[in-house]
């Protein structure tokens, strides 16, 4: 115990003001009472003897005698007053030493004005006694916090935080203040050291102490290297062995360098030879599970800690399972109970012979013990497989490897076990090892997921593009038809049914396209209440009178930029979905709800969410009443062509689009299930994020109608590209009976030709993507020759993605499927605008 006169500050001296307070009140009583006494008595005989000399001398010898004892009196006691106020310190520094000695506590105490008074020597060792609580050598964010453990525990008594780190040694620690003294002047501070995490305390074992003097003596020589085999420390048998000197450290050293191997691959101590004990030699990593999974898929530290174990041949198991043997595996036990690996080890037959606490935590069977077979862990479909491997590895040579297991209380996660043959510590056994791969295959689905989404989206817009081809094509022809046609004719409903099925065939491929993100927008900002308003009455009507539909939105919504169609399509899709969960579920009366919040972005930042980005939010919630969603049904949900109703009545595009519609307008759409008190799921609910749009909302301009064919009476020339045949020629027959005089390529190349020729053409009309030179490329060229030529391109892509990629200047654009006299009208107002331009 030390009591070292730098750990202990003086007591203030204002400890004896309240003494020497009630002293001095007391002597001024005195004084007062015996004035008063003299002056009476000096009255008296002045009227007794009528002589005032007499009277006064009187009072001045009795006033100097009451003096001289007043004093004779203050010498005695002001020394006991002192020494009364003066604190002994002693017993408190002996009281905190033997803190820092028995509990391994740091211990300080300060005054009022933080000032330090006395510490013992853990305070000392670990901050130094050149600042006092609060104020103590750290980082901003723990200096804070200690600053308000001394606030509250002078209002309140007593304050705590339960870790902050040590700048000086990067220690984590938890701190106590309790206030104290006679006057509650004084607080008390306590500071303990956490425990560092298994890992490092691990890696930092002391092998060259008791411990490693503890393995030697049992036949177990040790060392702790890094994964590239370089040693860090060593147990001192080790060294003596290695190097000839128990006092050697050997670190900075090849590990291996120690040690050769015969023609029949035993380990020796290089400096022993063939002379000395054959070795086992185990490698345990020191790992904490943790990590595990992130370490084997290469996220981690680059180099790991690992404890060598060299076992004699004689020490452990030995030969057959007597008592000497049970001995040894439980020494072996005692060592590898302290690892936080998961391991254990079976017998060359497979029986269990221990596992330590880690592994029982793995295999959920902690307080259970292990059972007799490591197949009795896994399922049915694993027991084979897992049987043939521990004894191949128990019966064979010495190898390792790992296999993928189910066990049987997590059979929906696979789990990596790991298998290695034991050599040297008597009878043959095999070592088991268990990490767990959950969070690694979590994360591998989430990959798997995206890349299927992100090749389904490629597909789906592919396929739109060719249906889009063919569909106008049908309806190209169904209207030339309907020309030569008038109702009444035996033809004419056949042809408006094949007209009206190839529409609402082309509504298919614009949920194609929603899906994949390539559908034209046309983005307004908008509120999302006036969105609801517009689309509730026709939700009403289709969810019929035993559904209540109730509306509720927040004040002070910000305004969110989105296609307003495409937007009621999204909440049509949610309420049709809704009516069917609640239909299927009740098979009578529901309730749907629609709300509209606003979240701030501090609030996202509460949300934790990893895929929502921090920014005020406009948020549309859908809840229902149907049931929830069945849990291995929420992560499909958005997938194309995916349903859970009965065949024929569903396509499996409905929630597929409302995904491709809300991200392709740059939000966020979530589902889960909402849940009674006891958590059983009774209804789904789906939550959609709109950034809020920053800035003036700009002024809705009235849409400028196209002007029609008819109204372009000059006629003109137009140069048509495309590959696809039968669009070229509907769109051919179509413009030349508009009235104009169309030459038609199958290429880029014969279009570019066209234009080289000479022949003056008013407009270009060519497709997007064709063989060989594509539609752009030949744009450029032309424009080239003729910088102010008009371009309308016909596509069944997005016209905002393909105007990204393009990016050439006045272009214009017709989506494909369209009419006979769609294109017509198209084709008028080009040529329109590009005469008033040109005036």
């Amino acid at each position: 115990m030390s009591t070292d006169s730098s750990k202990i500050i003086p007591a203030s001296e204002t400890e004896a003001a309240p003494f020497g307070a009630s002293k001095s009140s007391l002597n001024r009583a005195v004084l007062g009472g015996l004035g008063l006494a003299v002056v009476i008595s000096a009255v008296v005989i002045y009227v007794a003897t009528s002589q005032a000399v007499l009277a006064l001398v009187f009072a001045v010898g009795l006033a100097a005698i009451v003096g001289i004892i007043l004093a004779v009196e203050n010498m005695r006691v002001l020394p006991v007053a002192a020494e009364e106020a003066s604190p002994d310190w002693s017993v408190t520094i002996a009281a905190i030493e033997a803190l820092g000695d028995d509990a391994g506590e740091a211990v300080a105490i300060t005054d009022r004005a933080n000032r330090l008074v006395c510490a013992n020597t853990a305070f000392s060792d670990a901050f130094g006694l050149k600042s006092a609580p609060p104020a103590l050598p750290l980082e901003r964010e723990a200096f804070e916090a200690m600053t308000r453990v001394a606030r509250e525990a002078w209002r309140d008594g007593m304050a705590n935080i339960e870790e902050f780190e040590n700048r000086e040694d990067q220690s984590a620690w938890r701190a106590i203040a309790r206030r104290a003294g006679r006057g509650d002047d004084h607080l008390i501070w306590r500071f303990k050291r956490l425990s560092t995490s298994s890992e490092q305390a691990l890696a930092e074992l002391d092998l060259g102490g008791a411990f490693g003097q503890m393995l030697s003596r049992a036949g177990i020589e040790t060392a702790i290297t890094t994964a590239s085999g370089v040693i860090r420390s060593v147990s001192s048998g080790f060294a003596e062995r290695a190097a000839g000197d128990q006092s050697a450290t050997l670190a900075g050293q090849d590990f291996v360098s120690f040690l050769r191997s015969d023609e029949r691959e035993r380990l020796f101590f290089a400096r022993e030879g063939r002379g000395g004990t054959p070795q086992t030699l185990i490698d345990v990593p020191l790992i904490d599970p943790e990590t595990q999974p992130q370490l084997e898929s290469g996220v981690g530290p680059d180099e790991t800690t690992t404890l060598m174990l060299v076992v004699d041949s004689g020490v452990g198991i030995g030969s057959g399972w007597d008592g000497s043997a049970q001995a040894g595996v439980a020494q072996l036990d005692a060592l590898l109970a302290q690892l936080p690996l998961g391991l254990a080890m079976t017998d060359r037959d497979g029986r269990f012979l221990f596992g330590n606490q880690a592994f029982l935590r793995a295999i959920d069977r902690e307080g259970r013990g292990l059972p007799a077979f490591p197949t009795d862990l896994v399922v049915r479909e694993d027991k084979g497989a897992l049987s043939d491997a521990v004894r191949r590895h128990g019966r064979g040579p010495a190898t390792s490897g790992d296999m993928a297991v189910r066990l049987t209380s997590r059979p929906e996660e696979p789990v990596s076990l790991g298998l290695a043959g034991v050599r040297g510590l008597g009878e043959a056994a095999v070592l088991v090892s268990l990490a767990d791969s959950a969070e690694e295959n979590q994360l591998k689905r989430q990959v798997a997921q995206a890349t299927k989404m992100q090749a389904v989206g490629q597909l789906a817009g592919g396929v739109a593009h060719d249906f889009n081809n063919v569909l106008t094509a049908i309806i190209g022809t169904c209207d030339l038809m309907l020309l030569r046609h008038t109702p009444g004719d035996s033809d004419y409903d056949d042809i408006q049914q094949i007209r009206a099925n190839s529409n609402r065939a082309a509504s298919l491929t614009r949920q194609l396209l929603a899906f994949s993100r390539q559908q034209t927008l046309r983005p307004e900002i908008l509120q999302l209440p006036d969105v609801v308003s517009e689309v509730s009455p026709l939700i009403k009507r289709l969810l019929g009178e035993q559904i209540t539909y109730y509306v509720q939105h927040d004040r002070n919504l910000g305004a969110v930029r989105a296609d307003p169609q495409q937007l009621e399509q999204v909440i049509m899709n949610l309420a049709v979905n809704a009516r069917d969960a609640i239909q299927e579920k009740t098979r009578g009366g529901g309730r749907i709800s629609l709300f509209t919040r606003s979240l701030q972005a501090k609030e996202v930042i509460k949300l934790g969410s990893e895929v929502l980005p921090a920014a005020d939010y406009t948020v549309l919630i859908v809840q229902d009443t149907g049931g929830g969603i069945p849990a291995h049904v929420l992560p499909k949900l958005f997938e194309p062509f995916f349903t859970t109703k009965e065949q024929g009545k569903g396509t499996g595009l409905g929630l597929s689009t409302a995904y491709g519609i809300v991200k392709q307008s740059g939000g966020f759409i979530f589902a889960d299930n909402v849940t009674d008190q006891s958590g059983q799921p009774v209804g789904a609910r789906f939550t959609v994020y709109f950034p809020v749009h920053r800035g003036e909302a700009p002024k809705r301009k009235e849409p400028k109608a196209p002007a029609p064919s008819s109204d372009w009476s000059v006629g003109g020339s137009i140069l048509l590209v495309e590959d696809e045949d039968m669009v070229r020629a509907v769109a051919e027959r179509a413009l030349t009976r508009a009235g104009y005089e169309v030459t038609a390529c199958e290429g880029g190349e014969e279009g570019l030709a066209a234009i080289g020729e000479g022949k003056a053409f008013d407009l270009v009309v060519s497709d997007v993507v064709m063989p060989g030179m594509d539609g752009p490329a030949m744009v450029r060229a032309i424009r080239e020759r003729l910088p102010d030529m008009p371009i309308l391109f016909m596509s069944g892509y997005a016209e905002e993605q393909l105007r990204k990629d393009i990016d050439i200047p006045d272009m214009h654009f017709i989506a494909k499927p369209f009419s006979v006299a769609a294109i017509g009208d198209k084709v008028g107002a080009v040529l329109q605008s590009a005469k008033e331009n040109a005036e």
